[in-house]
């Protein structure tokens, strides 16, 4: 499983807004390594920069020095939502004059495609295959005349998930679907500016003091004249509970609920529900870290770290030769064989997605004289995909979906294993069920999905529509 975008907004007249996003960036580099970009404004005109890699990799003195002003916005990107190109790179800027914006996006919307179509018919050109550009053109296209009221045209119209630092030349604006589907905060700094941040690990790495969630629904506007919210009622919420099992990182507070609080509660609760004979715990680092670490209190089986992880392998441009790809986890995992020989190892992780690194994993452990191999995951079973900005198109991808427990546990040659139970999960994150999204364990999606979706279906729409015109002139037909 992918992480979701990073998206960061701050608005500060005293301040260099550029070298914050980036700092802030850095704390969100976790949540996507494909590519990152700043865009900021000095009243009069919005500047951007964006390339593919690191933060460390894109930004330096130079760039930041040109991204001058009172206000930025800044991305981290995994792409859910069109392939992995540097024009697919965040913030995406459109317009001009004072129409001109830059768009930030962490999520994915499910009626893209609908909403291309009719812009590109409308005269909108587009230069990506994201559907942030979609968003961006969309509220660039309201007959509304003020931003906040262009901005919620399209929130009528946009269907998924969507947390979204805006800027355009005076304001800096945060936007939240109704569901809430994303982590989306606001914060204050000392001198009287404000941040937000898909995760409030950000704000503590800038100075900034957290304040609230910004609202499912909720509309923010921040410039000159100060902070203006603008919310709407929602009767559902669908905040996706993967952010407390693997994606935010543990020193984030998410819904008034630390994260490494939570997932220790699911590690302590899965030793409740999967006791077992053994003589060690070891978590599989990093996400699952706390889980082991509650799972050991509770049992009073000892701790252990028995992976050491590098920490320094992140994504690479260069491809490895087939020997060391062949290699699979050992690249990214080492194992203490002092600490796993002749060992019956409790090992718990995060969660089993497509069931292709769990076995080399186990494998690994054994090589290294672990006696027995008991596996604990803290995610129920995942059978239906995501559609609101997880990396998991398909349900043939995950092995849950296609085998049943003692099937995978054989599949993985674990001696057991043991899935955290939904009502344990809700339990230990200790959150009202009905805030959350669980469709990936349930298949009970917060809106109506379509189960096959192609994340690079915007790229090949010019492409399809360009053949389906054709056709109609070699036949004397309609292209509709």
């Amino acid at each position: 499983m992918r992480e979701a975008c990073g998206v960061f907004g701050v608005y500060a007249p005293n301040e260099d807004v550029a070298r914050l996003t980036f700092f802030s960036l850095f704390a969100l580099q976790h949540r996507g390594q494909e590519s990152a970009g700043i865009a900021s404004s000095d009243g009069n005109s919005i500047r951007s920069f964006t390339r593919m890699g690191l933060v460390s990799q894109v930004f330096d003195e130079e760039s930041l020095s040109r991204l001058d002003g009172t206000i930025a916005i800044g991305h981290n990107r995994y792409s859910t939502r069109g392939s992995s190109q540097a024009c697919n790179a965040q913030p995406v800027v459109v317009g001009q004059g004072d129409n001109a914006l830059a768009v930030a996006h962490n999520g994915n919307i499910i009626n893209a495609e609908t909403l291309y179509e009719e812009l590109v018919d409308q005269g909108y050109l587009f230069k990506s295959s994201t559907d942030t550009e979609v968003i961006a053109n969309l509220i660039l296209s309201s007959p509304e005349k003020h931003w906040v009221d262009k901005i919620r045209y399209a929130m009528r119209r946009l269907k998924g998930a969507y947390s979204m630092t805006v800027l355009t030349r005076g304001t800096l604006f945060g936007v939240r679907d109704p569901l809430g589907v994303r982590p989306f905060c606001l914060g204050s700094i000392p001198n009287g500016g404000w941040v937000m941040a898909s995760e409030s690990c950000a704000l503590d790495h800038i100075g900034a003091d957290l304040i609230r969630e910004i609202e499912p629904g909720e509309i923010l506007a921040i410039n000159q004249d100060g902070l203006d919210s603008h919310r709407q009622d929602t009767d559902k919420r669908g905040l996706c509970i993967f952010e407390y099992i693997y994606f935010a990182r543990p020193d984030s507070i998410i819904s008034d609920r630390l994260v490494y609080e939570a997932r220790w509660a699911m590690g302590a609760r899965l030793a409740e529900e999967y006791p077992v004979d053994a003589d060690v715990v070891i978590g599989v680092p990093d996400s699952a870290t706390a889980a082991a670490v509650g799972y050991a209190v509770r049992s009073g089986i000892p701790l252990a770290e028995g992976l050491i992880k590098n920490r320094y392998i992140g994504r690479t441009f260069i491809e490895p030769a087939q020997r060391m790809r062949d290699m699979g986890v050992k690249m990214k995992f080492n194992p203490l064989v002092p600490v796993l020989k002749d060992k019956r190892v409790v090992l718990v992780d995060d969660s089993i997605v497509r069931g292709t690194t769990t076995p080399q994993v186990i494998k690994l452990i054994k090589k290294a004289g672990a006696k027995e191999v008991h596996m604990r995951v803290c995610a129920p079973p995942l059978r239906y995909p995501c559609f609101f900005g997880v990396d998991v198109a398909t349900r043939w991808e995950l092995i849950a979906a296609q085998k049943n427990i003692p099937e995978i546990r054989d599949y993985i040659d674990a001696d057991s294993l043991g899935y955290l139970s939904l009502e344990g999960l809700v339990e230990a994150v200790n959150l009202p069920r009905d805030l959350f999204c669980l469709a990936c364990f349930s298949g009970q999606y917060p809106i109506p999905v379509q189960l096959e979706m192609d994340k690079l279906a915007l790229e090949s729409l010019p492409t399809r529509k360009a053949a389906k015109k054709h056709k109609a002139k070699a036949t004397g037909g309609s292209p509709a």
